[in-house]
């Protein structure tokens, strides 16, 4: 990372978690800064998350450790807000398939070895250590349950985030339509968008979820990108005694501030189809499947019913780990690219928004540059990154 002075002025494409949480760190720096994003803060992947705070099974030590610090940025704002109905610390609870591929056991001497809190549980005991949970449909091999997480809903998050950023003289312009970095002479002097407005900057971060590898190509430049089309169903308030983030071999559901549930799988991605002209198809039956599995693993099978969904990209890159941090080619053209935007999303914005003010790479972002993904070779003069 190139060695500068402060920017005089930076733009943050994106309204998400990862941009809206580095606009205001930016902010509280004394740097003018512009969020621009192409419709209503949080209409992308960070309105559909299911927003589970954790550090759960296994992952490098570095993301590990990075994780660690984003849930610790959440126990500070939770003791600044310990009523918000918005971000809640009760614990998660997972458990495994009953196959040859459960890892339940090996888990939980992971974590354990680690010391990231693990509790062995069964269906005997679940009832006394987190409620809400039908104890008969977890596994023989048992499910592990983690005090020390959580889950926050993004929306209500970015909301509170933004009205500090624009106390402390930031600007936000939404609805301003698809957006690409402006690249002169190896450098980012801003960003243009589809209303045909531009915005000079010294610096830009690119935090526009799954279309950052696309808009990243436009400057020569490809990252790995395994993003998918993701569901997420939400229902309508049941007043459950469920209070626990669960990660179950057929759904995962989370509280949500309303006294509803927000769930989500991996099998009802995989059902959700994309139409000639990009918008999706989403069958009934994937809907009412997500609402029978979570029935199923809550205490008493409550009826649960349909309030809304989002469906769209979920940012993965190539290999699965963050991308965080400015391209190695292009002076000042900063990015923010990752799945668990919600774990990441303060200590991310918090860690970008130092590098972008002050010129120094930090050590805990060490293991997530852009870089890791370029080739050697190039092609036609092209940087080739994969």
């Amino acid at each position: 990372m190139r060695e500068q002075p402060k920017p005089g002025n930076v733009v943050v494409v994106g309204g998400g978690i990862f941009g809206m949480s580095t606009a205001v760190h930016l902010a509280r720096l004394g740097v003018k800064t512009t969020l621009i994003n192409d419709g209503p803060l949080a209409n992308g992947a960070s309105g559909r998350s299911l927003a589970w705070l954790n550090s759960s099974r296994m992952r490098s030590d570095a993301y590990h450790r990075l994780r660690l610090a984003g849930i610790d940025r959440y126990r500070t704002l939770s003791h600044r807000y310990p009523n918000a109905d918005w971000l809640r610390f009760d614990g998660g609870l997972t458990w495994d398939a009953d196959d040859q591929e459960n890892q339940i056991s090996a888990v939980f001497d992971y974590e354990r070895e680690l010391g990231y809190h693990a509790i062995s549980v069964d269906r005997d005991n679940v009832g006394a250590i987190t409620p809400g949970v039908d104890g008969t449909v977890i596994t023989k091999q048992g499910a592990i349950f983690n005090p020390g997480e959580g889950w926050v809903n993004l929306p209500s998050l970015i909301a509170m985030l933004a009205d500090e950023f624009k106390l402390l003289g930031g600007q936000i312009e939404t609805g301003a339509g698809r957006a690409s970095v402006v690249v002169e002479g190896g450098r980012a002097i801003g960003a243009k968008t589809a209303d045909g407005r531009s915005w000079p900057a010294q610096a830009v971060l690119l935090a526009a979820g799954g279309e950052v590898p696309g808009i990243v190509k436009q400057a020569g430049v490809h990252l790995g990108d395994k993003t998918p089309v993701a569901l997420l169903v939400r229902t309508k308030p049941i007043g459950h005694p469920l209070k626990a983030v669960l990660n179950t071999p057929r759904v995962a559901v989370r509280p949500t501030p309303d006294g509803g549930l927000a769930l989500d799988s991996a099998w009802s991605e995989e059902e959700v189809g994309v139409k000639e002209d990009g918008s999706y198809d989403i069958k009934q039956s994937t809907l009412d499947g997500l609402l029978h599995e979570a029935s199923k693993v809550l205490e008493g099978h409550p009826k649960l019913e349909l309030q809304d969904f989002g469906v769209g990209p979920k940012p993965i890159p190539g290999d699965g780990d963050p991308v965080f941090g400015e391209l190695e080619p292009i002076s000042g053209y900063f990015v923010a690219f990752s799945h668990s935007g919600a774990t990441l999303g303060l200590i991310a914005g918090e860690l970008l928004a130092d590098e972008i003010a002050m010129g120094k790479r930090h050590p805990l972002l060490a293991d997530f540059r852009p870089e890791r993904f370029q080739n050697a070779q190039s092609k036609s003069g092209e940087t080739v990154w994969v």
